[in-house]
C-alpha cells in the first residue's frame, strides 16, 4: 500500500520546502489531542494543557474531529488555491487569510473528510449541493456523536459562519499557547527548509527526498513519488508544483495531502528520531506475522537467550529438522534472526534489536 504522486512534466524550480505556521498550528492541536501519539511531546503537551483557560479547552473539543484523526486539509489551504502554485504563509495572520481564499465548497468537504467519506483523490459532488450526500454527512457526525452533529449541521447551513469561528479559534490558540511555541520552532523548520532546498538545488529530488524520509521514494523513469503508508491513494502535480512542508511536532506521523485538484504536499517531520532505514509497511506486516505463530514465538523465546542449530531446536520441540527449517526461514525472511557459521554448524539467534523496535515500528508504521 502506498500514495503515489505522478510529477510527469514537474519543473524544479515547482518544488518548495517551505514551514507553514497554520499546519504546525494543527499539527499542535493534534498532539494536544492525542499525546500518545507523539510521547516526546507529552512534557510540552501537559504544560500547554494546564495553561488553557476553560473557554478554549471546550472550543478545542468541540471540533477535534477536525484534528484529532490526524488533521485536516484546512490547516494546509494553501494547497487548495487555484493554480496549485501557492506557498505557504510567512505567519499566521498570511495562512489564515489564505483559508479564506478557499471557495465554501472546498472548505465544507475538506471540513467533513473524515466523517463524509466524500471521494478524496478523485472529482466528487458536494454536500453542500446533493442532498443525498448531505444526507450521509449528518449520518455518519451523528454516528461520532452530538456534539459532532451539531457542528456538521452549523457547517452545512452556514459555511460563513464556521468559518469565522475556525479564524477566531486559530487566533485565540495563537495568543494562548501557539505564538510562543512558534517562536521557538519557527527557526529549525526554516533550517530544515534551507537544508531540502539546498540538498534539492545541488544533488536533486531524489536526494532531496530521500533526506524528507526514507519512506518516500522517487521513479525517475516513471515520473513517480511513492510513499510507503498504511493506505492508497494517487494525485498527479499536474501544471502545478510539489509541496515539501517540515513539521517539528509531527513525527511519527508522514502525511501526503493528495486532494483532488489541490496542490501535492508531503507534510514530514524535521529532525524526527526514527532510524535511517526505519522498516517498509510490508517488511513490518512479515515481523508481525511471523511472530504470530505459536511454534515461533517458542523458537524465538530460546534464539533470544543464545544461538542454537536447526537440529538443537528441533530436538527441543520435538519436530523434524525440515519444520524447524521452514520457521527459522519465516523468521529470517521478516528480518527477525541472524545466522553464522561456526565449523560445519549454522547457528541462528533473535535480533533483539529489531525485535525490541517493533512496538514504537508499528505504532510509527500505523500512524506513517
Amino acid at each position: 500500500m502506498s500514495v503515489r504522486i505522478d510529477i510527469a512534466g514537474l519543473r524544479p524550480e515547482r518544488v518548495a520546502v517551505v514551514p507553514s505556521p497554520l499546519a504546525e498550528l494543527g499539527m499542535a492541536l493534534h498532539a494536544l489531542s492525542e499525546p500518545g501519539h507523539h510521547p516526546g511531546l507529552q512534557g510540552w503537551a501537559t504544560g500547554v494543557t494546564a495553561g488553557l483557560d476553560s473557554h478554549l479547552a471546550d472550543r478545542m473539543c468541540e471540533a477535534d474531529f477536525l484534528w484529532r484523526t490526524t488533521f485536516s486539509d484546512l490547516f494546509m489551504p494553501f494547497a487548495g488555491i487555484p493554480g496549485r502554485s501557492t506557498l505557504p504563509g510567512a505567519t499566521l495572520a498570511e495562512d489564515l487569510d489564505l483559508l479564506d481564499k478557499l471557495s465554501d465548497e472546498q472548505f465544507v468537504d475538506a471540513a467533513l473528510e473524515f466523517t463524509c467519506a466524500l471521494p478524496y483523490s478523485t472529482r466528487g459532488v458536494s454536500a453542500l449541493t446533493d442532498a443525498g450526500v448531505r444526507r450521509r454527512a449528518l449520518d455518519l457526525a451523528a454516528a461520532r456523536g452530538p456534539q459532532q452533529l451539531r457542528f456538521s449541521e452549523r457547517l452545512l447551513v452556514d459555511p460563513p459562519r464556521i468559518r469565522g469561528w475556525l479564524r477566531q479559534f486559530a487566533h485565540d490558540c495563537d495568543e494562548a499557547f501557539f505564538a510562543e511555541t512558534w517562536s521557538r520552532l519557527r527557526h529549525q523548520l526554516a533550517a530544515d527548509a534551507r537544508h531540502k532546498t539546498d540538498i534539492l538545488r545541488r544533488k536533486g529530488l531524489a536526494e532531496a527526498l530521500a533526506a524528507v524520509s526514507p519512506a518516500v521514494e522517487l521513479d525517475e523513469s516513471a515520473g513517480r513519488i511513492t510513499v510507503d503508508k498504511l493506505g492508497d491513494g494517487v494525485t498527479a502535480t499536474g501544471d502545478g508544483g510539489l509541496l515539501l512542508v517540515p513539521t517539528s511536532l509531527g513525527w511519527p506521523h508522514l502525511s501526503v495531502l493528495h486532494r483532488y485538484d489541490w496542490q501535492p504536499a508531503l507534510h514530514y517531520p524535521a529532525g524526527s528520531p526514527e532510524l535511517a532505514s526505519p522498516p517498509s509497511v510490508e517488511q513490518l506486516t512479515l515481523r508481525m506475522t511471523a511472530l504470530s505463530h505459536p511454534v515461533r514465538m517458542r523458537i524465538c523465546r530460546y534464539l533470544a537467550r543464545s544461538s542454537y542449530t536447526t537440529s538443537e531446536l528441533a530436538q527441543v520441540h520435538g519436530m523434524t529438522a525440515p519444520e524447524i527449517s521452514r520457521h527459522l526461514a519465516v523468521l529470517k525472511k521478516a528480518g527477525l534472526i541472524t545466522t553464522r557459521r561456526r565449523g560445519r554448524y549454522v547457528l541462528h539467534q533473535l535480533d533483539v534489536t529489531v525485535v525490541a523496535r517493533l512496538g514504537s515500528d508499528f505504532l510509527e508504521g500505523i500512524l506513517r
